[in-house]
């Protein structure tokens, strides 16, 4: 019988959980039990953290696991100051790829299964050997940051090769750029069904710690497949408002350097950009974060070092960094 791997993240938050509900109960009953019960009680839940990081840590040693996470069961820090935010912030607005979920990645095998057919096809029918979608070179240049009309017009313009528009429903495949946004779309869902997604290492510990701060937390993409994304990355049910590809045409929302994504976000979420945190990966997005106004945009930037000249108030690796820095060595 096979054994699903341990979510190491998903137990610490678990404890995290059951130990802040135990002292949150406890400090709603101080009134109504004797002072010297109340701090016996107080010190066995402390004891009782300590002794449950002292497992955790013996656990996250022997698997070569950040260890740093533990402490988030074995102390009482104040959720807001573990986040890293200012003090008066009410809400985070996050973009998806690159922040909490490596998204491109699977954007990219996407798009590789739709043009590629596209390719075969026509290569049997006229003999010319169009060069197939690289992942590696074709993703960046051609699609990243595109709408799906967009890259499938840049792509299909990068062959030399002419397609009429057609509509908008068209059925997968056709041969008309709509036929061909609609099959990216299938293949999506088809590489989501077959593989999930995944969140990076301690996204959806930030993200409850979010919650736990009392804030609002949003998330803003171009895809319109970012809801079921993010479920299938299980952080649905710690996400308030999302503004996607969708959003983004209804309301006519420009992309970014625009704020126009991020301003929709706070929107959604009833809040102003002044007292709203937005993390990004791009050049655009931070530019987009200054634009609106916003308290304080984040650069979520994986590669070291970070890119000279950037206009973000902070760059980090990924969130884990930001609770790494407020714990403390």
């Amino acid at each position: 019988m096979a054994v699903e791997p341990l979510d190491f993240e998903a137990l610490i938050g678990s404890w995290r959980r059951a130990f802040e509900a135990a002292r949150r109960a406890l400090e709603a009953c101080r009134h109504d039990l004797p002072a010297p019960e109340t701090a016996a009680r107080s010190h066995r839940l402390a004891d009782e953290r300590a002794a449950t990081a002292r497992v955790l840590d013996s656990f996250a040693r022997e698997r070569q696991m950040k260890q740093f996470l533990v402490r988030l069961v074995a102390t009482s820090w104040e959720s807001k100051r573990l986040l890293g935010v200012p003090t008066d912030a009410v809400a985070c607005v996050f973009n998806v790829d690159g922040v909490l979920v490596p998204s491109a990645a699977i954007h990219a095998e996407a798009w590789k299964a739709t043009f590629d057919e596209l390719i075969v096809r026509l290569i049997e029918r006229t003999g010319v050997p169009f060069p197939t979608f690289s992942m590696v070179v074709d993703y960046p240049r051609l699609v990243h940051g595109r709408s799906r009309l967009a890259s499938v017009h840049e792509f299909l313009a990068s062959r030399g090769i002419t397609m009429p528009d057609g509509s908008p429903d068209d059925a997968p495949g056709t041969e008309t750029t709509y036929g061909i946004a609609n099959r990216k779309n299938e293949a999506l869902l088809e590489v989501l069904a077959h593989h999930g997604a995944h969140a990076f290492q301690g996204a959806r510990l930030y993200l409850e710690l979010v919650r736990d701060a009392s804030m609002r937390c949003a998330v803003v993409s171009g895809s319109t497949n970012t809801r079921i994304l993010c479920e299938r990355a299980h952080l649905g049910a710690l996400i308030d408002a999302y503004v996607d590809g969708n959003t983004a045409r209804t309301e006519h929302l420009r992309r970014k350097p625009e704020p126009d994504m991020l301003l929709a976000a706070c929107r959604h979420l009833g809040v102003d950009p002044e007292r709203t945190v937005v993390f990004e990966t791009t050049a655009e997005g931070v530019d987009a974060g200054r634009a609106g106004g916003f308290e304080m945009v984040v650069a979520v930037h994986r590669e070291r070092p970070p890119p000279r000249g950037h206009r973000a108030d902070l760059v980090v690796a990924d969130l884990s960094e930001l609770l790494e820095r407020q714990l403390g060595p």
